[in-house]
């Protein structure tokens, strides 16, 4: 009777053991189908003979209005995700005489706002974040009633741009974060600029809270979790988010127009609306994603580039995470500026043609954001000398 019972519970054990094997199996066949997922789509080849006459088109905007004579950065023109053009020039760190290469990462401002908007769309499409829930699911120490996450992507929040606030209730020589922010709010509760979903005015505070409720839905740190979310499945191998523990003194430089460095100061720690290091290559693979339906659904997709903001007559508005310009029998242009610092930055990306544009700097330059009128080179886009 004993050594039936033995035997009953060594059987039960091995079935457990054998369980137990095949759920770890399970598990990583599963994992590795993930990593063998293609996140970047297959374009059609471009026409070679259309090519050259752009490739003439693009030297000439990169001799007259980039000025290589003074350009200090990286320039990027593509077609069906193939590289039309590329230039980088001069260096990330002048007193080192440090070059430029297309793999030195650098402070992209603004921009960062489009990777930011896909890491909360992905986690949308994973359905760990509802675009219409109300913003304080996530954060509940947001002192607002009625503000959602799309709201947040789309600047149609009415919250204030926390630099503004922050100079007045915040040490000044001591670092600000994210986290910092959320605090502020709720202890002063300062006045909406405008009631929800009301109107648009663009404020960084929106991409900062952003990123708080990308780590409290993932559980990590903003930086880990844009390399998981974004640029690991983008194949962006120079992109990262800057955080208090990287070399300040080690990454690319920032100037102003005299070339005199540009400190790093209190508001230097806040991401999301800012601080992702990238380089034209990584930007263009990050544009590449935006057509795949395996990396965002078409679903979402069309929710990004659409307009949300037609209270007043105009041609600029916004999406989530995606400046547009918009005229009467034009062709949408959709793009991104930035500006932080002396770092400057516009990122274009022209739908209806697949081409992508990139332009950055960091030496302040106004003239990086002109390369809409390239875009009329390729399509019938709207046309403004810059942005703002």
């Amino acid at each position: 009777m004993k050594n039936n019972y033995l035997r009953y519970i060594l059987l039960i054990l091995l079935l457990y053991v054998a369980s137990c094997t095949t759920h770890q199996s399970g598990k990583k066949s599963i994992l590795n189908k993930e990593k063998q997922i293609s996140y970047l789509p297959d374009f059609p080849a471009p026409n070679k003979g259309e090519l050259k006459s752009k490739q003439i088109q693009v030297l000439t905007f990169y001799k007259e209005v980039l000025d290589p004579q003074t350009f200090n950065g990286q320039f990027l023109v593509a077609k069906n995700g193939k590289v039309l053009f590329i230039r980088s020039k001069g260096y990330s760190n002048i007193r080192e005489k440090k070059k430029m290469t297309f793999n030195t990462p650098m402070h992209v401002a603004s921009v960062s706002k489009v990777a930011t908007a896909l890491a909360i769309l992905r986690l949308v499409s994973k359905k760990q974040i509802f675009l219409d829930s109300d913003v304080r699911w996530y954060l509940p120490d947001l002192p607002y009633k009625g503000i959602t996450v799309r709201m947040l992507l789309n600047h149609r929040s009415g919250i204030p741009y926390y630099g503004y606030f922050t100079s007045k209730t915040w040490h000044l020589g001591k670092t600000l974060y994210n986290r910092n922010i959320l605090k502020l709010l709720k202890k002063y509760t300062f006045p909406l600029n405008f009631a929800p979903d009301t109107k648009f005015a663009y404020s960084n505070t929106n991409y900062a809270l952003l990123a708080l409720i990308i780590e409290k839905v993932t559980d990590q740190s903003f930086p880990r979790a844009m390399q998981t979310l974004v640029f690991e499945p983008l194949k962006m191998k120079n992109t990262f988010i800057l955080d208090r523990s990287t070399n300040l003194s080690k990454i690319c430089q920032s100037y102003n127009s005299a070339k005199k460095l540009e400190e790093f100061d209190y508001l230097d720690a806040v991401y999301g609306d800012k601080n992702m290091y990238t380089t034209a290559l990584d930007l263009l693979q990050m544009d590449k994603g935006t057509y795949s339906e395996n990396f965002l659904p078409d679903s979402l997709r069309k929710q990004m580039f659409k307009g949300y903001s037609y209270e007043h007559p105009g041609k600029s508005n916004y999406g989530l995470g995606m400046r547009l310009k918009e005229e009467m029998g034009k062709d949408t242009y959709f793009f991104h500026s930035g500006w932080w610092h002396g770092n400057t930055a516009c990122y274009a990306t022209l739908r209806n043609d697949t081409i992508c544009i990139i332009a950055l700097s960091n030496v302040y330059s106004k003239r990086v954001w002109s390369v809409n009128r390239l875009a009329m080179n390729f399509g019938n886009y709207p046309f403004q000398f810059q942005f703002e």
